[in-house]
Parts: structure tokens; C-alpha cells; sequence
């Protein structure tokens, strides 16, 4: 994919692109994008793991939350699900469904990535309740929750940085035939507006990445949605927690074959880049788009209050590789402060539902 990158960069009027346009051909052009191509990403043989592939646990006990939820505020049983991936989350949600709930569920995968398709056909029987789908035409207006898990986090950012006491975009030039960074004035009036509605303020030396496709992507949500809770599983900060020294280069990053990669330059359309996503920004725009606040919850936290501990078997087996072994460590990992849960929040946002 390097050189059609080079190409499409060297083919620009300005002869450069900004990142969330590399961002964007890296991760999901429709021929050599990361996320559409025919390989595997997730688990051992990927380059990242995912908490929804711990262990079916996870999926279980959202299965759980939301039966409950569904009853209490009398919500119709539908689930819509955004970038499935290999389809694990859903089955284990609906593995627990068909195990311990009544009422028939309507779950749907909102899925673009042939590739993942294919991996969730594998996993799910799908019927006319059970489907993938393509378009929130297919569904709107839906009534019911709308769940994602490290959705944001892979959406196309910009990236700013600040000196001399000026803001620049940097962009993604070709020099000596490699990819690199080029620093230019900020020019785009959105990023600026961004900055403005988020009260976020650099400091000389500070970059930070603008996520202008976050806000879209509510927009869309909020607009298929006519009734229910939005759900949403990532890691990020908040805007005080932005400011915080330790965060002045930024989030934006790569994962190689479970290798953390600092220059998201390297290797386009073979890593998977992400960015820690603006919570108070997804909060504040979910609000502008009629979608109330009811809480956000550390991912430990918010699997405990949801009755994990009521999965965790009560005898032991000296057989560390028996099911229950696995399945009581695997709860454990997503609870432990120091598990991988704690850098994890769950963000709930509602329309059109008082809170109890």
C-alpha cells in the first residue's frame, strides 16, 4: 500500500494530505484499507486483542445489563451493534440471551468490512431477527440499545500541534521517497471550532489529535435512533486529563503484530492506528444531538455494578486449563484494578428515557 499511498499523496495539489485522509486510505480504502482487507487483526494471530475476546464473559454480562435495562424502561428487545469484528461480543450476548431470557431478541451488526462479515457468519446463526446490515435505512427509526466497543477509537483524526505560541496541522508529505510529517498554519476553520466549543487550550510544544469524524458519526446515530440508550465501550481522557503533562505528544498510535508502534507512518494498511477519544467531547456533542448523559463508568467498575461476581465459580479446580479455571481468571482480568479493564470507560447515553 506504500506506493499507492505515495501516489495518491504526490497526485494532491498541495502535494501533501492530512492525517485523518492517511488515517483514512491506511484503515479502510476499499482494496488495501487495514480493516478490509482478508487477514486477521484480533487475538494471537493479529495485532491487538480486544476485551469483548477475553472471554465470552464480557458479552454475557452485557447480555445481562440490558435484558434488565430493556424491562425497566420498557424498551422493545433490539440490538445494533457497530463494527461487529470477528463476531465474538455478539455471540456470546446472544448465547446468554437465548440461555436465560424469554422474549425473542432482534440483534443487528452494522458492519462494512467484508472480511469481518465473513468472520461473523462464521460465529452467528443469522436469520430475519439476526442480521447484518449495511445502512441505518435498514433499521431506522430504532428503538433499543446502540452498542459499540473501540469504535471511536479507530475514526480518522487530525492532528494539531502548538509553537512558537501558533497552532499547526501536521500533514503527511513524501520526501526521499518515505512518508513524513509536514507542520503547516492551521488552516481549517472546523479544527478551530473544535477547539473552541471543547475549551481545550496547547501549550508550546503540545500535539493532540482532533477527532472531526466523531462528531459525524453521533450525528448519525443520534439520527437513527428514536428511542433507547446508546452504549459505548473505549479508552480515552477527558479534557482535563488532556492537559496533563504526561499526554503533550498525543495518543495516536500503531499496533503491529502486538507491538506498539509510535510512527503511524510505518507499515500502512498492514497496522491497525487509533487514538484515545475525547470523552467530554462525545459527551458534549451526544447532548447537541439530543442524546442525554446518564453516566460514564470505568469498564471494571461498570462490569461489577452489572454482577460479574455472580459469573466467578465458587470451587476450585487445581486444573488451571479446565473451563472454569479459565473462565474465573478471564473474570478476574476484567475486574483487577491492574487488568486491562482499567483503561476502558463506558460512556451511557439515552434519548427520549428519564433516569430512575
Amino acid at each position: 500500500m506504500l506506493n499507492f499511498i505515495i501516489n495518491y499523496i504526490e497526485n494532491t495539489p498541495q502535494k501533501m494530505i492530512s492525517y485523518a485522509d492517511y488515517i483514512q486510505q491506511a484503515l479502510y480504502h476499499s482494496e488495501y484499507g487495514y480493516y478490509i482487507k482478508d487477514a486477521e487483526k484480533i487475538g494471537p494471530g493479529g495485532d491487538f486483542i480486544t476485551t469483548s475476546n477475553v472471554s465470552d464473559i464480557y458479552g454475557r454480562t452485557i447480555s445481562k445489563w440490558f435484558h434488565q435495562m430493556a424491562g425497566k424502561y420498557k424498551l422493545p428487545f433490539q440490538v445494533c451493534e457497530i463494527g461487529g469484528g470477528n463476531g465474538r461480543f455478539a455471540k456470546a450476548f446472544l448465547d446468554e440471551w437465548n440461555l436465560n431470557a424469554d422474549e425473542k431478541i432482534h440483534y443487528y451488526i452494522f458492519e462494512t468490512s467484508p472480511y469481518h462479515r465473513k468472520l461473523q457468519q462464521e460465529q452467528i446463526v443469522f436469520s430475519e431477527h439476526i442480521r447484518q446490515i449495511d445502512s441505518w435505512n435498514e433499521i431506522a427509526p430504532f428503538c433499543g440499545m446502540i452498542f459499540s466497543n473501540e469504535l471511536f477509537d479507530a475514526l480518522p483524526v487530525h492532528v494539531v500541534e502548538k509553537a512558537n505560541d501558533q497552532l499547526h496541522e501536521i500533514m503527511v508529505a513524501v520526501k526521499d521517497g518515505k512518508l513524513t510529517e509536514q507542520a503547516v498554519p492551521l488552516a481549517n476553520r472546523d479544527i478551530s471550532l473544535y477547539l473552541e466549543e471543547s475549551g481545550l487550550s496547547l501549550s508550546n510544544g503540545q500535539r493532540i489529535e482532533i477527532p472531526l469524524q466523531m462528531e459525524q458519526m453521533i450525528k448519525s446515530i443520534s439520527a437513527a435512533l428514536d428511542k433507547g440508550f446508546v452504549l459505548t465501550a473505549d479508552y480515552g481522557y477527558t479534557d482535563e486529563e488532556w492537559q496533563e503533562p504526561m499526554r503533550r505528544d498525543g495518543s495516536l498510535r500503531g499496533y503491529y503484530r502486538h507491538s506498539l508502534i509510535n510512527n503511524v507512518l510505518e507499515h500502512p494498511g498492514e497496522m491497525d492506528i487509533t487514538s484515545h477519544i475525547h470523552f467530554d467531547s462525545l459527551i458534549r456533542m451526544g447532548e447537541k444531538e439530543g442524546l442525554d448523559f446518564h453516566f460514564k463508568m470505568r469498564q471494571d467498575e461498570f462490569l461489577l455494578s452489572a454482577g460479574i461476581l455472580q459469573e466467578l465459580e465458587d470451587h476450585y479446580d487445581p486444573n488451571p486449563f479446565s473451563a472454569v479455571s479459565k473462565r474465573n481468571r478471564a473474570i478476574r482480568s476484567l475486574i483487577m484494578p491492574s487488568g486491562m479493564s482499567a483503561a476502558f470507560h463506558l460512556v451511557l447515553q439515552a434519548k427520549k428515557i428519564a433516569q430512575k
